[in-house]
Formats: C-alpha cells, structure tokens, sequence
C-alpha cells in the first residue's frame, strides 16, 4: 500500500491561518472561564475499554475507535478465540467519563468542590459532515462535590459569558439556552403509560423532534412497539408547550410526585442566570430536551444559535457517575462546548483571528539570498530586540515573488516587513 497525502478520513490537517483562529478561540474560553475559578487539567487520550462501555455514554458507545492489546497479551487473546478479549483501551468519545475516573483517583488531593476546566480532542466513528469530524476538540467545564443549583447556575453564566465574547466577534449577538430536567422527561413518558423500561428508547426517539417532528416520532414509537394511544398521550404533552422561561405549568400537566420540587429548582435556575447573562442569551424551559448520554440525572442544558438550526454546547447533571468508580456518591454537573462547530460559524462569517492585531506587532525580516554574513547577524540581533519588546518576529529568506510572499505572510497575521539587501 502506497503514501497518501491526504488525512484519514474525518480528521483534518490545519493550516497556520486555521490554527491562528482555533488557538484565540481557545484563549478566550480559558480566560473566561479562569475568570470563574475553574482549575484546567488534563487526562490521557485513551481510556479502558470498560469505563467506556459502562453504559454511560449512550449512542457514543457505539462509536468508540478501539484500540488491540499488543505483544503476547494480543497472542493469548486471540488463541483464546474470544474476540472481545482483544481489546483493552480506547480512544475517549468526550471528557466526562475521563474526569470521572480523573476525580475518584485524585479525590484526595482536590478541594471540594471542584471546579474543572478541561480542553482536547475526542475521537468518535461517527460519518463526517460540516462541523462534525471523527477527531474534534471539547471544551469542558465541570463542578464537582456542589449538590445545590449553584452549581447549574454558575456553569450556565460561565458558558454564556464565554459564548457571547467569541460569537460577538462573529455579529452574533443572540443565543438560546434551553434548560430541562431527566426526571420532567422520565416522569412524562410514565404518565403517558410507557414502562420503566422503555424509557430509555422513548427519548432516544424523542430527541429526534427537532428533525423528523412529531408526526415522525409518532411514528417511530409505533415502529418500536408502542401502544397508539399511549404514543398519542405522551406526544400530546408536548403538543401544545413552547419553550418558555419556567417549566411549573409543564409539570401541572404531567402531575407527578416531586415534579413541583423539580420545577421550582429549574425555574431558580433559569431566573438566576437570566440576572447574570447578557440581553442577547435566552434561557427558556424545553421540555422536548432530552441529551443523547445516558449518565444525566437531573438537569440538563443546550445552547443553539438563533437562524443557524444547531447545537453548539450542552451539558447537565450526572450525580451517579463517579460513584461506579470510587463506590462512594459525588455530585457532578458540567457544561460542554462544541469547539469544532464554533470555528465552523466563526470562519463562515469571516472572522481568522479573534485577537486585536494591534496588540501584539508581527514582523518578518526577508533576507535577500545575496546579504552578506554582517548583514544576516544585524537582521537576526534586530529581530531578537525585537522580540524582547514583545514583538512576534519571523526572519525568513527572501522569495524571488516577493510580492506574493508579502501576501501570504500577510494572511498569517504579519504588518511590517524588514528587507535585507546586499550592500
């Protein structure tokens, strides 16, 4: 098998421009969030294969690129003839389940709670499409050991602060945060008649609403087995409920044990951090919200762009999972951005850099092919002053097309050009 020039597929190569923009974009998240006390850390790219097969991370699982044992472990596996024991670790599908595993190892050496600020590449098998790519980067934030809303609150405010620093350099001024809760949607699929058991595929299919409607959900839940009236009452919750900015009326509706306690928690939530969020986010009640990962337990939390139709960060509380790794309870909520997807709107309206130019000055020194020795060493000592004033400073030969140099260095964010000519 021959060379091939060309990435794997749904992996991408950047180019000094594509980096210039992802690595400001970065900045101004960590900056952000820095601002709100999350600490970064980081963990491995490859998990067991165990910890992300637990059940946890929904249809991810499906996803997961597996990685083979290696030497004579691999040998023994595959005398064994039992497949599945070839593989033990994988490449992780998103940051949750690494900081879980993360916190019940290095509990101990952490203050409670914890606010983690983690960033890097995720790997999925998933089929690639604008902004959606089988490596792609995730920016996390989570709070550990916080039962109260706080917790929800203060993810929400840090997440729309950022959002609106790095979209505004776009001209987008509004987006939407839709807020609900796992046990709204668990207690409305019970009234509705499906079974606990059901559960689980019920909203898997409702998760699909805002792409196939309710006609084609209906008709999914038929497909899978469900009762006609059952399906009817259920969807007839969500009929005519638009998404609002408290969730009690939904709630009345669905009448369950505890569902006021739970709607009084969301409804502080969304009043709190409405207070501390600008004018252009909205956060409202979406009772049809549901969030693929199986691990969520409470409430839960996506943000979409107004006129673009996607998802660009979601998140929620997944109170259980740390526990299946240290054996003892943690509370856990935690917020995501889709890193790749924002690049993707940042670079449709044609914003490369999100820093001010003017902050910091670029300069190339372009050194003719004929500059003597003396002349070299007077580019290189200025540049490196330069430099030490705090200057970005690049000293490069010469190209005979001098004016298409100038151009493309001028792409890669240079404004003052030195030339060094032979004397």
């Amino acid at each position: 098998m021959g060379f091939s020039k060309k990435p794997v597929k749904g992996m991408t190569d950047f180019l000094p421009t594509d980096m210039r923009l992802r690595d400001s974009v970065l900045a101004e998240i960590k900056r952000t969030y820095a601002q709100y006390g999350f600490a970064q850390i980081e963990t491995p790219c490859m998990e067991h294969i165990g910890n992300l097969t637990s059940k946890q991370g929904g249809d991810n699982e499906k996803l997961i690129f597996k990685i083979e044992k290696r030497g004579a472990a691999f040998d023994r596996a595959w005398d064994s003839g039992n497949r599945d024991e070839l593989v033990d670790n994988g490449l992780r599908y998103d940051l949750t389940v690494p900081l879980s595993r993360f916190y019940a190892n290095n509990k101990e050496q952490l203050p409670s709670p914890f606010r983690s600020l983690q960033t890097g590449p995720v790997w999925r098998a998933d089929q690639p499409a604008k902004g959606r790519f089988r490596q792609f980067v995730q920016c996390d934030i989570d709070v550990l050991g916080d039962a109260t809303n706080l917790a929800e609150i203060e993810l929400i405010t840090a997440t729309s602060t950022a959002l609106s620093r790095v979209l505004g350099k776009a001209g987008i001024d509004r987006f939407t945060v839709h807020v609900n809760d796992r046990q709204i949607l668990r207690a409305a699929a019970l009234k509705a008649g499906f079974a606990e058991d059901q559960i689980g595929g019920v909203l898997v299919t409702l998760d699909k609403l805002d792409k196939i409607g309710f006609e084609g959900v209906e008709s999914e839940l038929l497909a899978n087995g469900a009762d006609a009236d059952t399906a009817k009452a259920y969807l007839d919750l969500f009929r005519d409920e638009t998404n609002g900015a408290f969730s009690k009326a939904f709630c009345d509706a669905v009448d369950a044990e505890g569902l006021a306690e739970t709607a009084a928690n969301l409804d502080e939530i969304i009043a709190n951090a409405a207070a501390l969020t600008g004018e252009g986010v909205q956060i409202v009640f979406d009772p049809t919200l549901v969030r693929g990962m199986g691990y969520y337990t409470g409430p839960i939390f996506e943000v979409t762009v107004d006129n673009f139709g996607i998802s660009i960060a979601g998140g929620g509380r997944y109170d259980e999972m740390i526990g299946k790794f240290s054996g003892e309870d943690v509370c856990a909520c935690g917020f995501s951005i889709g890193f790749e997807r924002i690049i993707a709107v940042l670079k449709d309206a044609g914003v490369t850099d999100l820093a001010d130019e003017a902050e910091v000055e670029a300069v190339a020194f372009l050194v003719d092919a004929k500059a003597g020795a003396e002349k070299r060493r007077e580019a290189l000592r200025e540049a490196q002053t330069l430099r030490e004033a705090g200057a970005n400073v690049a000293v490069l030969p010469m190209r005979k097309n001098m004016k298409r140099q100038i151009q493309t260095l001028e792409g890669e964010g240079f404004s003052r050009f030195e030339k060094v000519y032979a004397d």
